[in-house]
């Protein structure tokens, strides 16, 4: 967390608890001209959110700051620890953050168990979605994270490459694959939830009996690859490998599809800045944000990025085949499972 943040959070806990008492979201009838002045008057938002100081993330950041005069303090960790201080902070009713961008099965777990998350309203930009990444009343895409793997060039020839997910299983590959841990909720989580339901639990227990290097700092497990202490890292977020260009890597797309997991942006329950944070998700849908994204090889959910794309890389990755992601429904039988097979 920054500096400024942690001078302003004890300050912030106490304003937010008197501010949570008048402030609404703006109605979904209002002129969205008068939910802009709204926010600007609110001056600052706090966001959540699991980037790990992605560049891309900034840049959107910076634009927002610069279009409408609202600074943006921010909460920037893995998806375990922002669940559990939004958990903290929404119990006590001790309101800090405005907006969260979390997986799409943690939110709907905030919202059916816990009510942490207010009603979204109307965000203008929702007309330009895909059709494959609806929002809803308490959430709306804004990205999306695609798993797949990297590899180290100098280690592994193409022709060795994993071409799906089951090569994986060669017993060349023992005790020389890196991974996000699978038992908890992140990119680790996703491609076992994902592969488990294509390749069912056979597939795992051979996995596990790989003897695979867990780590779960995901730049570090791209690094290591990239260094040459491990050939394969089996759960890379393609974006993260953005920043390797020069490196001995190459992101390894299986072609039985990538699981993803689509981080939606939603306002919690008691935002103290609750106009600022709908303007912050819809400026997530304008279409110089979702090109940001699309150029740093994340995942995008409006129409018509891919026309505006010139980088050859940008356009595989906005191409990628998608295996599927973890739902709400599945996602703590897909935790137990993974603590028992990995152990």
């Amino acid at each position: 967390m920054k500096t400024t943040f942690k001078q302003s959070l004890a300050a912030g806990v106490i304003a937010s608890a008197l501010a949570a008492a008048v402030a609404t979201p703006a109605s979904a009838q209002e002129n969205w001209d008068s939910v802009v002045a709204a926010a600007k008057k609110e001056g600052s938002i706090v966001v959540y959110h699991a980037q790990l100081g992605a560049a891309h993330w900034k840049d959107v950041v910076r634009a927002f700051e610069s279009k409408y005069g609202i600074k943006v303090q921010e909460y920037d960790a893995r998806a375990s620890e922002l669940t559990e201080r939004i958990r903290v902070e929404q119990t006590s009713k001790r309101y800090v953050a405005d907006v969260e961008f979390h997986g799409k099965a943690s939110i709907a777990q905030q919202h059916i168990e816990s009510d942490f998350i207010a009603e979204l309203g109307t965000i203008p930009n929702a007309k330009n979605l895909r059709d494959d990444f609806p929002a809803d009343k308490y959430s709306i895409p804004a990205w999306t994270q695609v798993v797949c793997m990297l590899s180290n060039t100098n280690l592994v020839k193409p022709e060795d490459e994993p071409k799906n997910w089951t090569d994986l299983l060669d017993p060349k590959w023992k005790g020389k694959l890196l991974s996000d841990d699978m038992r908890a909720v992140g990119s680790g989580q996703t491609m076992f939830g994902v592969t488990y339901a294509k390749y069912g639990a056979d597939f795992h227990k051979k996995l596990a009996a790989q003897d695979i290097v867990f780590n779960r700092d995901l730049q570090v497990n791209s690094r290591r690859v990239a260094r040459g202490e491990n050939p394969i890292f089996i759960q890379q977020i393609i974006a993260f490998a953005s920043e390797l260009k020069g490196l001995p890597v190459k992101v390894l797309l299986p072609s039985d599809g990538c699981p993803f997991t689509a981080i939606r942006g939603a306002v919690l329950r008691g935002a103290p800045h609750p106009n600022a944070a709908r303007v912050f998700i819809n400026h997530f849908l304008e279409m110089d944000s979702q090109v940001r994204y699309a150029n740093a090889w994340m995942g995008t959910v409006v129409k018509g990025v891919s026309e505006k794309l010139t980088d050859p890389d940008a356009k595989r990755y906005a191409a990628v085949k998608l295996m599927g992601e973890i739902e709400y429904a599945d996602r703590n039988r897909f935790l137990a499972l993974a603590k028992e097979m990995y152990k």
